[in-house]
């Protein structure tokens, strides 16, 4: 794949749009880093994005939207986060609070968690882009999983040239370090990740991922969970892959993108049916298959 860089122009945004409303994921700055965003109602234009960066596990990211209003369609908020949207954004600021039931997220960005991650940037190229798409956006940032996080277009050409399509060239970041993120769930805010707003919270703890930059496990299922399973024993939900079927399967033909977008989906199927148990079948230890893999061990680690 060869890796474009136009600069921020509407001819540039025109292009990034129609390639967002194609699956795709496209690198666009914000006021903090460069992001690699794509369509967040498409679960599998956001498995191309840890497809892109080579991601070993799926962290729930953060959905960039145009305000607050377009906020509150897709998740619940309380006074507490409606005063912080009021008073920080647009701007690196991050707030995780309910999912809403109705809410057209796929599961992949939220990593099957009922919260999501919401921030309106104020950078220029970053709202023109959610205006010209029309849909709200999954972005973490634009480099390869391990990586110096990008604040110049340059960056994430050397990270991630020829894995992406195009990247929205519009100079070097304003802040440089990624967003602060509170958690509004209900109860005291939490701070979930230190960043650009100082903000009093509580400092969270616990073993559960709630947003990008914490370390620990995310949602596992309430049944006991089984791996590399070629069958299912009884009393179990066999989620399958190629050629082994199971209930329901991640992908018939092998595609890694697809299983990686139906990972959650299927998770949540299982963990609702009559089943007591859930199988998994073998899934490739290589590319996005890693990353399902390593989510998967967590999960039937817990």
């Amino acid at each position: 794949m060869k890796t474009r860089v136009l600069p921020f122009n509407d001819r540039s945004i025109a292009e990034a749009a129609r390639l967002i409303l194609a699956g795709e994921p496209v690198a666009i700055p914000t006021e903090t880093v460069y992001g690699l965003a794509a369509d967040a109602t498409n679960a599998q234009a956001v498995a191309r994005i840890y497809e892109a960066k080579g991601r070993p596990s799926f962290n729930p990211l953060i959905v960039h939207v145009m305000d607050r209003a377009s906020a509150e369609r897709i998740g619940v908020f309380d006074q507490q986060a409606r005063a912080l949207a009021d008073e920080y954004w647009p701007g690196p600021l991050t707030l995780v609070v309910p999912l809403r039931a109705d809410a057209a997220i796929a599961s992949i960005v939220t990593a099957g968690l009922p919260t999501v991650g919401l921030r309106v940037s104020s950078h220029p190229a970053m709202q023109a882009l959610l205006r010209a798409s029309g849909r709200p956006l999954a972005a973490p940032s634009a480099n390869a999983s391990g990586s110096i996080s990008p604040t110049r277009a340059e960056h994430v050409v050397k990270s991630l040239g020829g894995r992406i399509p195009l990247v929205i060239d519009a100079g070097a970041t304003e802040r440089g370090l990624e967003s602060t993120i509170v958690a509004a769930t209900g109860g005291p805010l939490r701070l979930l990740r230190r960043g650009p707003i100082e903000i009093a919270a509580e400092q969270a703890a616990g073993p559960t991922i709630e947003a990008p930059g914490q370390l620990a496990s995310h949602y596992a299922p309430s049944k006991p969970l089984r791996l590399n399973a070629e069958t299912a024993e009884p009393g179990e939900f066999l989620i399958g892959y190629g050629p082994i079927a199971g209930h329901s399967t991640l992908t018939a033909s092998g595609d890694l993108v697809q299983a990686a977008a139906k990972l959650f989906e299927l998770l949540h199927q299982a963990d609702a049916s009559r089943f007591a148990g859930i199988a998994v079948a073998p899934v490739p230890d290589q590319g996005l298959g890693a990353a399902i893999n390593d989510r998967l061990r967590r999960a039937a680690a817990v």
